[in-house]
């Protein structure tokens, strides 16, 4: 099966998309995607893939993951999060409550076995919400602090990206405190996650949004603010933009 699924990516390949996929990633020497590798497959058609072959077992989803193609990486993560959502759902996925629990806990184990492997924005951005954050609704939150304090780029990505889920439930204070913790940190793929994360806060209750930048908007990194604040009111942004 994993065969078929590699051949369905070698006919879908296109080449000159590929080369702009691999400048929109940064894939250069010393960037954060080096070494990181496009068929040029758009994900729609990465979707369709990961459908039709939604039934493929872990030992192969390794496999996938292991890839330095992108697309294989990600359809991987598609399916991943596919059968996770079955195993809370579907009882034919799983005979029993009691198994759809265990298998939930073994794709969620399997999923931070490959952080190493989650290592783009969009490989994070497609899964840790659905997955992970999911998972974490109804269950101890302490691996997200875990992740939050790594030294991998991609690990705190995962962790504040998590609480996304969280933040549609109105529940705000994981997230509040995350960034908090990555206040100081020095990758702008982290602010831009934590400006949007409180932006989405925002939506939600624009008092607690407030709130928190005012307690702690002089020690934001300049983009973390601006995306925390891009939905405020033109007078508001220049308030907060201005000190």
């Amino acid at each position: 099966m994993l065969k078929n699924l590699q051949s369905d990516f070698k006919k879908l390949a296109n080449p000159e998309k590929a080369k702009i996929l691999a400048g929109f990633f940064k894939t250069g020497k010393g960037e954060y995607g080096e070494g990181d590798i496009f068929l040029g497959i758009i994900v729609p058609e990465q979707r369709k893939i990961a459908k039709k072959y939604q039934n493929l077992d872990l030992k192969d989803l390794q496999k996938l993951l292991n890839s330095k193609i992108h697309e294989e990486r990600l359809t991987a993560l598609f399916i991943l999060v596919d059968q996770y959502q079955r195993a809370k759902k579907d009882s034919s996925f799983a005979k029993a409550t009691e198994d759809r629990e265990q298998l939930q806990k073994k794709l969620i184990d399997f999923y931070l076995k490959n952080t190493k492997n989650i290592n783009n924005w969009d490989l994070v951005d497609l899964s840790a919400p659905k997955i992970l954050g999911n998972f974490l609704l109804n269950h101890d939150r302490k691996i997200l602090y875990q992740l939050a304090q790594s030294e991998n780029l991609w690990e705190k990505r995962i962790a504040i990206l998590a609480t996304y889920t969280f933040i549609k439930t109105n529940d705000f204070e994981d997230c509040l405190n995350i960034v908090k913790l990555l206040l100081k940190d020095k990758h702008d793929l982290i602010h831009k996650a934590s400006g949007w994360m409180l932006r989405e806060i925002g939506k939600k209750d624009l008092k607690v949004e407030e709130n928190f930048l005012k307690k702690y908007y002089k020690d934001m990194p300049r983009t973390m603010l601006r995306y925390a604040i891009e939905k405020f009111e033109v007078e508001k942004r220049k308030n907060f933009l201005k000190i």
